[in-house]
């Protein structure tokens, strides 16, 4: 494949209503919808709601949280039962209005492939959608300035999709208060045509290179493996193992 050259390139690979549908089924489809069959890897079903209450330290208090690459944003309505005030930033202009819609009227109704050019109708509904929550476009590797420290940061499946992953794990410590957590999940995935071969931080294993970067500043509490199962149509599927992490902030809180 052609490596993208530019960020709206890239953001381009994440606004067509094909991949709007995959990822609305992969965060609010039931199990039956994402996987129609009896036999299959069913313990890969609802990946953005794990990759949350898997890895979170549910006994540390959450004033406020960041969802960062937090697509059609189900990990966001997860985030926002346990915290306070909850941030979602996705790059994508067509998953933030999808999330926005969710969020303000309850419910979205939209299409899936099931196969060739037939389509499926799906419907997401979200009883009493939470005041505590707000969706915005962003770019992880160059958020506002103006962004304040969170208690949790949440971060799935993100680093190997953005250009340069050094920027946004430079970033981190300022994003993660003294004491608060950071959720990571990561398949490291590399692909030249989201992140140039000099970029990817597979050093000695991307595992290790990934430790290695973060232990200054964070210590490892978890590590657990992670999969998940997107639905292309009723017979395909990507079946991927993320490694999830909790790391916490090292300091005073």
């Amino acid at each position: 494949m052609t490596p993208i050259d530019s960020l709206e390139e890239v953001s381009q690979v994440y606004e067509s209503d094909r991949l709007l549908g995959e990822y609305l089924l992969f965060h609010y489809g039931d199990a039956k919808e994402q996987f129609p069959w009896t036999d299959g890897p069913k313990e890969a079903l609802g990946f953005p709601s794990r990759s949350v209450l898997e890895l979170v330290d549910t006994n540390a208090p959450v004033h406020s949280a960041l969802d960062l690459g937090c697509a059609v944003g189900k990990s966001s309505f997860v985030l926002a039962e346990l915290a306070n005030r909850v941030i979602g930033i996705d790059f994508s202009e067509s998953f933030i209005r999808a999330a926005r819609t969710i969020l303000k009227g309850g419910k979205l109704n939209y299409q899936y492939l099931e196969e060739g050019c037939h389509l499926k109708e799906g419907i997401v509904e979200i009883s009493n959608p939470p005041e505590n929550l707000t969706f915005e476009r962003g770019d992880a590797c160059d958020l506002r300035t103006d962004l304040e420290s969170f208690d949790l940061v949440h971060a799935a499946n993100l680093l190997c999709r953005l250009p340069d992953p050094k920027i946004l794990l430079n970033r981190l410590p300022q994003l993660v208060k003294p004491g608060g957590q950071l959720l990571l999940t990561t398949p490291f995935t590399w692909l030249e045509e989201f992140t140039p071969q000099s970029n990817w931080l597979d050093q000695g294993g991307s595992d290790n290179a990934l430790k290695n970067f973060l232990s200054p500043e964070f210590e490892l509490e978890q590590e657990k493996n992670l999969p998940f199962l997107i639905r292309e149509h009723r017979r395909k599927f990507q079946y991927t193992v993320a490694l999830g992490m909790r790391w916490r902030r090292k300091g005073s809180v």
